[in-house]
């Protein structure tokens, strides 16, 4: 793709998109969508070449290949793209995209035309700060730092001789909403799991957590949006997945003792700024649905039927009446069930306020085979982009990135 093409995509995305959403393309929920699914049946698109998704209108891009992409960045055959639904891509003002699995360390693409920039190898996990740009949040062994990938500069904020495997999730943690607080999970000297939080702007470590107390083993703990609460996640020898809530100062709030309810899943702020978390439960009543769930309180709001749903994220941070869902599934046989959420190898976004709107945004043509070739679609903060994977319908090939330019979701 030339320059001269690249900056016509960009400028005239925007009234596209308009377009499509003044003919209603976007449509208007799931009641209005339960018609026969097909496969998209499009070849696949040339790199960084745009492309019309046949249902939603949608411009999208394929921004990874197998091979060199230049300035020094090399995609694996197998898989290249993004970390996870639930971690953000983006940093806070969308000019950089990070690509960390698949290409030997951290990757940056320009954030908008999706040209490789420049290849950084680094230890530990990192994520965005969610308002500073130009600072991704990192925590290895035995310690936690700021971190500039542009100049490659690091500022160390906390260093410890206490514990080993510091740990930022692992790989589900998040930031605070502010930026301010982490949730850390780490090893004693006397070879003990605990967690804690961390504020990054007072430089202030909230008292252990064991979770040794707990049942089961931690999958991972993770700081809530507004910094107050701390959430784990418990897997107990038969599989159920349990999640316990603590205040900072470690209080144990909430337990829910259900399997996976909900799982794979986000959290962000509900418009009555409560503190939520939307994934897929997997116990009744509600098994396989969509729910949104109170962290305060533990109320739960079923958001759309039984389905494919596979993840749920929330990264569109100023966006926090939607969230964006993964499916998969094979859509022929989705049709046959006239009665489950009509989605399969999609990317949608649903409202948050119970009312079933849904917008349908990718077509994925994804065959799920293993870890890697899950969808794990990912807003930017302000939802105007969505990444997500696909091996374009062949099992094993490789799995590719792509991005799905959309307009501002209207309430």
């Amino acid at each position: 793709m030339t320059k001269r093409q690249l900056q016509h995509f960009t400028g005239a995305i925007g009234a596209v998109l308009i377009l499509f959403l003044a003919q209603g393309m976007l449509g208007k929920g799931v009641a209005a969508l339960a018609q026969k699914i097909t496969g998209q049946n499009l070849p696949l698109p040339e790199y960084l070449v745009p492309a019309k998704d046949p249902v939603s209108g949608m411009i999208f891009i394929r921004i990874t290949k197998p091979g060199k992409l230049g300035q020094g960045i090399e995609c694996a055959e197998a898989y290249c793209g993004h970390r996870y639904s639930s971690a953000q891509a983006w940093n806070a003002d969308q000019s950089l995209l990070l690509i960390a699995s698949g290409c030997g360390g951290l990757c940056f693409l320009d954030g908008q035309t999706y040209k490789p920039l420049f290849f950084r190898p680094r230890n530990g996990n990192c994520e965005w700060h969610p308002i500073d740009p130009t600072q991704m949040i990192c925590v290895s062994d035995q310690d936690i730092r700021l971190w500039s990938p542009t100049t490659n500069v690091d500022l160390t904020l906390f260093t410890t001789g206490l514990y080993k495997d510091l740990q930022f999730g692992p790989g589900k943690g998040n930031v605070s909403r502010d930026g301010n607080r982490i949730a850390v999970r780490a090893i004693t000297k006397s070879n003990t799991m605990i967690a804690f939080v961390y504020d990054l702007r007072t430089r202030i470590k909230y008292r252990d957590i064991d979770l040794s107390e707990l049942p089961g083993e931690n999958g991972y703990c993770t700081i809530t949006p507004l910094g107050e609460k701390l959430a784990c996640f418990q897997t107990l020898p038969d599989e159920t997945q349990q999640t316990f809530i603590f205040s900072k100062e470690g209080e144990l709030l909430q337990s829910w003792l259900e399997n996976h309810r909900p799982g794979h899943g986000d959290m962000t702020i509900s418009a009555d700024g409560a503190e939520i978390m939307v994934g897929i439960s997997k116990s009744v009543p509600d098994k396989y649905h969509v729910i949104m769930r109170r962290l305060g309180n533990g109320a739960v709001t079923r958001l759309l039927p039984y389905g494919e749903a596979t993840h749920v994220s929330l990264r569109a941070t100023s966006r926090n009446g939607w969230a964006f869902i993964s499916y998969e599934g094979d859509p022929e046989e989705i049709a046959k069930h006239p009665k489950w959420a009509p989605y399969g190898r999609e990317v949608i976004a649903v409202s948050l306020d119970g009312s079933e709107r849904v917008r349908r945004i990718a077509q994925t043509n994804n065959v799920k085979v293993n870890y890697n070739s899950e969808t794990h679609a990912s807003p930017s903060p302000d939802g105007t982009q969505i990444i997500w994977s696909s091996n374009w319908g062949v099992p094993g090939g490789p799995v590719y990135e792509f991005v799905t330019r959309t307009p501002f979701l209207s309430e």
